[in-house]
């Protein structure tokens, strides 16, 4: 290949989100829509198109759409930054913080090693222990966030202690399949139980409006057949379409038994992260019951830590990452969010739901559906999505012909599954991307094959269970 033609196609690619922005921001304003919300969706579609083609990191390219929103007087500044100071992302980055507690203790390594002691004959083993140990302790957790909190230190050291690193090209493989395990477990795990994360009793309080009423026993009765369908087959997808390389460990239970030995008992900074792990867990689990404000309680575990010295500023600061990850998630959020309180994504909703008069009502519940999940790639929050989409949609899907009960319970288990749709598709994502181990190319090509295939087992199982209940 030529030096020019390669020199042109390295300035094509950064190129082309910005044509893209531009092409948008110039045409016609659709009917119904003002200039702002028009022209904050070209920015942040060429921000999410600029991700996808990699032209950009994710970091440059919320910089430049936030940047581009501000100077153009398109977001107020103050709205714009808002993001900044939002609970659910400063939960996200004190739960790094945390979890590099977990490691530095040795507790991380000591959990993992019992991990494998019980399923580490195998890398799938590990995944599996993944999927069931985060459905066991959904239900008292309302928030995947806060699960991922405590999930995401342990599948950590477990990577780790296999010798899997993610700047080791060669290795890595095993420590993405496992993040990315944690990821879809999240995502499936929330639509098992009612109380899994905060947008499903929104959800179901949206439900009442079309005469569908759902109580904790009857959402898992609906979500037993088709979610435990999804737990019980990802790990192996994901095993089939994310090869980790090391896969047979039979030595590893007995060396982690012995492992175990060695290490003798708890240590003084173990017992003191172990307490302070424990008190953030309970205050997450209580939080709805004691009105207590998640965030809040990860900075008291983390003020806990610092006050022992069990976490030192120095460990902060080496925690690089942690930063990048909160200037991309905050941006994002804020103008997501944006988009939504400007009407955008109602709009869009109404508009594509309209098109549907005269379609018989299973064709029309397919592609509901359908366009329900993958309007989440301009959504960085799956609450903010349900405030937004869930009532049009229903309502919609209502007047086609649809059952009631059987579209609510569609959006409800879609708008926990199609989280993994994108990194930024839901807050608990970003503690997984964070690790470094899989690539922004492969978690969107992960991510879109994994919704896609939760997508086909819903409808090939959930669907006939769901109607077969709905008699």
């Amino acid at each position: 290949m030529s030096a020019p033609t390669t020199g042109f196609r390295s300035l094509l690619k950064p190129a082309l989100p910005f044509a893209l922005a531009l092409g948008i921001w110039f045409s016609p304003i659709p009917a119904g829509l003002t200039k702002e919300p028009w022209h904050l969706f070209a920015i942040f579609l060429s921000a999410i198109f600029a991700v996808i083609l990699n032209s950009f990191p994710l970091l440059t390219a919320s910089v430049l759409a936030v940047s581009a929103a501000v100077l153009t007087r398109t977001v107020d500044p103050g709205k714009a930054f808002a993001g900044f100071g939002n609970a659910t992302v400063l939960l996200v980055v004190v739960a790094f913080l945390v979890a590099n507690a977990v490691v530095k203790s040795g507790l991380g390594r000591r959990i993992s090693l019992l991990v494998v002691s019980l399923f580490g004959r195998s890398t799938l083993g590990l995944g599996y222990s993944i999927f069931l140990t985060d459905a066991m302790i959904a239900p008292a957790f309302p928030s995947n966030t806060a699960r991922g909190g405590v999930l995401y230190p342990i599948i950590l050291s477990l990577a780790q202690d296999s010798g899997s690193m993610p700047d080791h090209e060669k290795n890595r493989r095993m420590g993405g399949y496992l993040m990315f395990c944690g990821m879809a477990s999240l995502s499936v795990s929330s639509a098992l139980w009612l109380t899994a994360t905060s947008g499903n009793p929104i959800a179901v309080n949206l439900a009442q409006n079309y005469g569908v009423k759902i109580s904790f026993g009857s959402w898992m009765i609906a979500s037993s057949i088709p979610v435990l369908a999804m737990i019980a087959l990802l790990p192996m997808v994901l095993y089939k379409l994310f090869p980790p390389g090391v896969t047979k460990t039979p030595d590893a239970p007995k060396a982690a038994r012995e492992a175990l030995r060695t290490m003798g008992p708890l240590t003084r900074n173990e017992w003191i992260v172990a307490v302070a792990f424990g008190f953030m867990v309970t205050g997450w689990v209580m939080a709805a019951t004691l009105n207590l404000n998640l965030a809040a309680v990860a900075f008291a575990g983390l003020g806990a830590l610092l006050a022992t010295n069990v976490l030192t500023l120095d460990d902060i600061s080496l925690q690089g990452g942690t930063l990048v990850t909160f200037i991309w998630l905050a941006v994002l959020f804020a103008l997501s969010g944006q988009l939504n309180e400007d009407g955008f994504m109602g709009y869009v909703g109404g508009r594509l739901t309209s098109l549907l008069g005269g379609i018989s009502w299973p064709i029309a519940y397919v592609i509901l559906l359908v366009l329900y999940i993958l309007m989440h790639y301009m959504f960085v929050s799956q609450t903010a999505q349900i405030l937004a989409l869930f009532d049009v949609f229903l309502g919609v899907a209502v007047k086609a012909g649809v059952p009631a009960f059987l579209m609510a319970f569609a959006l409800l288990f879609a708008s926990s599954y199609f989280s993994t749709i994108t990194p930024q598709g839901g807050s608990q994502n970003v503690i997984f991307v964070g690790s470094g181990y899989l690539t922004q190319g492969e978690l969107y090509r992960l991510g879109l094959l994994t919704t896609v295939f939760c997508l086909l087992v819903f409808l090939a199982i959930g669907t006939p269970w769901l109607l077969f209940l709905g008699r």
